[in-house]
């Protein structure tokens, strides 16, 4: 079973379509005028401070306002305005004023009515590893599992300890030459350095840093080590891929392919826009007869299991009960993938009475949660019975997505 990363332009959006076979499994959409500024590292000024909820409010470009967290940004790099050296600056946690100009990361975009959430805290993101301002330890990713591995990805890292800052060590890490995480660990702290330098010398509100477009975040960030094409259908797209591999990933170059079929677009080809339709509505068929029902809202995801027609006619009740959640289970982690949904998920399974079923279906909810390559913890089953799950918010989801490009 081939993997593919399938990239192209429809209207206004981009397409970045993860597929497994011909089963679409991953997939994001940008505006072609990429206004997402997620990661994005700007030069600040703080315009207000909430003492009660110990919280700035922070300015960016174009008159958008960011919430700044004062209790987790323990470290925030100011301009010269106040002429601390580095030392005195990790002493002023509690000192952040208004009319003070910082750098800081876009942490979380804007959901709805909530501001985009910034930080103090940068972080420098690279194929195997992710430098960290602010957090001086060495983690590694607990998708790697084999000890040795991680000891030697550690040791490789203790080479860069410094005072201001860590690193994370990625998935993609696992296994890799040395030098190639070497080389790229060289990279991130050579782009810290000159933004910290330079960084707080450039005009208030302007970017510093500007995050990768998302289609190329997806080549990065896990995609390349599990695909074995990437193919687009446009050739700016082409030409932008093939420039980043060539500079970052050289070693993936001879996947990139582009799709030239006149007669039959690639979106077509892999039913991209019936698959993405299937993919925001609220109802979901199992093979089963069972269904379930989606239901996003503003603080949670809600999703409901329901028997649907497959207790037409069954004795065993029971019996079918855990097949339909075992079933539901497996879908239940393919759509919140699918979906990018993230925050707090609740999960509302058919009732089951034998203990040992309720043991067997979480156990394997966890086992495809683990697949997932953004984090996402089974938290627990409560004592209603709803089963409580927590993802990581990486992008908006999907629905999300697709409103904001129509």
């Amino acid at each position: 079973m081939e993997n593919k990363l399938v990239i192209t332009k429809k209207e206004n959006k981009i397409i970045s379509a993860f597929f497994e076979g011909k089963e679409l499994v991953q997939v994001s959409l940008n505006s072609t005028e990429e206004n997402s500024i997620l990661g994005n590292i700007y030069l600040g000024k703080v315009k207000n401070i909430i003492k009660n909820i110990n919280a700035a409010f922070v300015e960016i470009e174009d008159g958008r306002m960011c919430y700044y967290s004062l209790e987790e940004n323990r470290y925030p790099i100011l301009t010269k305005e106040r002429d601390y050296n580095e030392e005195e600056a990790k002493l002023i946690q509690a000192k952040v004023n208004v009319g003070d100009e910082l750098l800081i990361q876009v942490a979380k975009e804007d959901v709805k009515t909530k501001a985009p959430v910034v930080s103090s805290n940068l972080n420098f993101t690279g194929k195997y590893v992710a430098l960290t301002y602010g957090k001086t330890t060495i983690g590694v990713s607990s998708k790697i599992t084999d000890e040795k591995e991680r000891n030697r990805l550690r040791d490789i890292a203790r080479r860069f300890e410094h005072r201001d800052f860590g690193f994370i060590i990625r998935t993609n890490a696992a296994y890799m030459p040395e030098e190639k995480i070497l080389s790229e660990m060289n990279k991130l702290v050579e782009d810290y350095k000159n933004i910290r330098k330079f960084g707080v010398h450039k005009s208030r509100f302007s970017c510093i840093y500007k995050t990768p477009p998302n289609y190329i975040c997806d080549i990065r960030d896990g995609y390349a080590e599990h695909v074995d094409e990437f193919i687009t259908d446009d050739h700016e797209l082409f030409d932008h891929i093939e420039e980043y591999l060539k500079q970052y990933q050289t070693e993936d170059l001879p996947k990139l392919r582009l799709y030239s079929d006149p007669t039959l677009g690639l979106s077509n080809l892999y039913g991209i826009n019936e698959k993405l339709n299937a993919a925001i509505r609220p109802m979901v068929w199992l093979k089963s007869g069972g269904t379930l029902v989606i239901q996003p809202t503003e603080a949670l995801t809600v999703i409901d299991v329901n028997t649907g027609k497959a207790v037409s006619g069954k004795k065993k009740v029971q019996e079918t009960f855990l097949k339909v959640n075992r079933e539901a289970a497996k879908e239940i982690a393919k759509q919140i993938r699918l979906r990018n949904l993230s925050g707090i998920i609740i999960i509302d399974f058919i009732d089951l009475e034998d203990v040992r079923d309720q043991k067997l279906l979480m156990e394997e909810l966890e086992s495809y949660f683990k697949m997932d390559p953004v984090k996402t913890t089974l938290v627990d089953m409560t004592a209603l019975g709803l089963v409580e799950v927590t993802r990581k918010k990486v992008r908006k989801p999907l629905h999300e997505q697709v409103e904001e490009i129509k």
